[in-house]
């Protein structure tokens, strides 16, 4: 169902998250759990206020996500003056256009007997565990190959919405417009819009795909 690969995905996020925490040193690396995950061992920041702050992002992501509205999930990083440093992207686009109320729909397969679809299904979770388990390992060798980064670098989690989708205002708003430098769109005569996309340096991480589980990741510095 589109439920169920949208959790797979939040799930996976977060463990994302935090191993970019760890491998870019955003916190002291004593802070941070040995934990496992997709049969690895991977790092979790153990401060109450990060992890709530992460599963809160992630929630946030998630609502509009099960709108079918999200081009890319970006982790952002930033210097002390502002300045974009890091970003590592999450391209969603390939996900299915599934309306809301059909989220718990199981999406239709090619199989027709019952012992075939429950083979294949049991095939598909043990592979996208295993491309998810490389996409991890890969991010996290990936951070730590990168530039060390200055002292006093904050992030942020944004979402690139697709072009035709509305801007999520409401309230409570999670959400908020960022600095036009990471701006899509028409640029004008504007030199500031979307001055601080695509990087100078672009690190592929992964690409996952299976069945309806589709999606690409890299980084740029």
């Amino acid at each position: 169902t589109y439920q169920a690969l949208l959790t797979t995905f939040t799930d996976f996020l977060l463990v994302a998250f935090h191993t970019i925490l760890y491998e870019r040193k955003l916190y002291p690396q004593t802070t941070f759990l040995l934990t496992r995950a997709y049969n690895f061992p991977v790092r979790q920041n153990r401060h109450p206020l990060v992890c709530k702050w992460i599963l809160d992002a992630v929630t946030a992501i998630q609502t509009q996500l099960l709108k079918g509205v999200v081009k890319r999930v970006i982790f952002v990083i930033y210097s002390q003056q502002n300045e974009v440093l890091e970003r590592f992207l999450f391209d969603t686009s390939g996900f299915p256009m599934v309306p809301e109320k059909e989220r718990f729909t199981e999406f239709a397969s090619v199989e027709t007997d019952a012992e075939e679809i429950g083979n294949e299904l049991q095939i598909s979770k043990i592979d996208i565990e295993e491309q998810l388990r490389a996409t991890i390992r890969k991010l996290a060798y990936c951070g730590s190959k990168l530039g060390d980064l200055p002292d006093g670098c904050t992030y942020t989690v944004a979402v690139e919405l697709k072009d035709e989708a509305e801007p999520p205002i409401g309230d409570p708003q999670p959400w908020i417009p960022s600095q036009p430098s990471l701006q899509t769109g028409e640029k004008g005569k504007s030199e500031t819009v979307g001055k601080d996309l695509r990087g100078t340096k672009t690190v592929p991480v992964r690409a996952v795909e299976s069945g309806e589980f589709v999606f690409e990741s890299w980084i740029e510095e």
